[in-house]
């Protein structure tokens, strides 16, 4: 199993850079970052610093979407860095919720995202694109480039299309029965559109804290301090039970009765522990979506995703103990799930 960091671009960049390093000095393989612009800074501004200071690492948004950029844009701005640091970028992709939302504008369609699939990863590895009308390729695209696109996705339409069309798909929670289900749903989905279901890597994100102890006290602030991750699933959950109904078939209940008690979410908290608009969420949500606990917890937790076929474990680090965290997987919990 992989490893993977999440943060968010807050400034100064020199510190998510930094946090960066350190995560590839502690085993981890990727490096990601949330991408809206309005919140955060330019993510891929600070790809090109963390892949100049790093060797290894590789580094992408979870998730950009395909109408705060221009296809174009995207897939120029991924090929350029992999022909400067050699191909290490991978897109994600999905409907872009802060990102659009705070600008006033709706989350993307599927049916967008499909295109912009299809264009960025034509135009990153040298083949020609149809952007509406206009066929266009890059003429300085080296022999072997790839720009991999992995999608995020919840609902049963969008983990259809992952399993169809996505070369990866990423799953922000890491309670085991929904990872079950939606995992099966994407490689279902892959194999009857007639894929080989292992091309599709599987990506698990959610907040990760590790305790010294499982004692009440320690427990309790770890919780709080990943309490704004229900919020923010909330946010895609919503989504679905208004399209779906609050009893759908289509949708298990496992994740959507958690946001009955659910009242609004301001943009200007999300994604930060201590976020007002996420005391909704209860405990049991936080133990089931996140990783909390002693290290012995976090990799029994990550063997038995490992086990559903989850090929790396991206941790959100947004919470009081960043470096302790990145260090604790590095001396302990990396070790022990993925000793290579």
């Amino acid at each position: 199993m992989d490893f993977g960091l999440v943060l968010q671009t807050d400034p100064p960049a020199s510190r998510v850079i930094d946090l960066m390093r350190r995560a590839e000095e502690n085993g981890f393989r990727y490096g990601w970052t949330f991408d809206s612009a309005v919140l955060w800074q330019e993510p891929f501004v600070i790809y090109s610093q963390i892949l100049a200071r790093t060797r290894h690492l590789t580094v992408g948004p979870m998730v950009t979407n395909p109408s705060t950029r221009t296809w174009e844009v995207t897939a120029s701005t991924f090929a350029t860095l992999n022909d400067m640091f050699g191909n290490r970028t991978v897109c994600g992709i999905g409907r872009g919720d802060s990102a659009m939302r705070v600008a006033g504008r709706k989350p993307n369609t599927l049916a967008r995202i499909s295109e912009a699939m299809k264009v960025i990863r034509a135009l990153g590895r040298g083949e020609e694109a149809d952007l509406g009308g206009t066929v266009v390729r890059f003429p300085w695209i080296r022999p072997g480039a790839e720009v991999p696109v992995w999608m995020a996705a919840y609902g049963p339409k969008a983990l259809k299309m992952t399993g169809e069309e996505a070369d990866g798909f990423i799953l922000q929670l890491s309670d085991l029965y929904l990872t079950e289900y939606m995992v099966k749903a994407v490689k279902d989905a892959a194999a009857a559109a007639g894929r080989d279901p292992a091309e599709v890597r599987i990506c698990v994100a959610a907040p990760a804290y590790v305790t010294d102890d499982d004692s009440p006290a320690a427990l309790a602030h770890a919780r709080d301090q990943c309490r704004w991750f229900g919020g923010m699933v909330g946010n895609h959950v919503a989504d679905l039970v208004s399209r779906y109904g609050e009893h759908s078939a289509a949708v298990p209940g496992a994740l959507t009765d958690y946001i009955k008690a659910r009242q609004g979410y301001d943009y200007a908290h999300h994604g930060r522990s201590g976020n007002p608009d996420t005391e909704f969420v209860p405990d049991e949500i936080v133990d089931r979506f996140c990783v909390i606990g002693p290290a012995e917890r976090h990799i029994e937790k990550l063997n038995a995703l490992r086990d559903l076929g989850v090929d790396q474990f991206a941790l959100y680090a947004m919470h009081d103990a960043r470096e302790a965290v990145i260090d604790a997987y590095g001396r302990e919990v990396i070790p022990a799930v993925d000793p290579r």
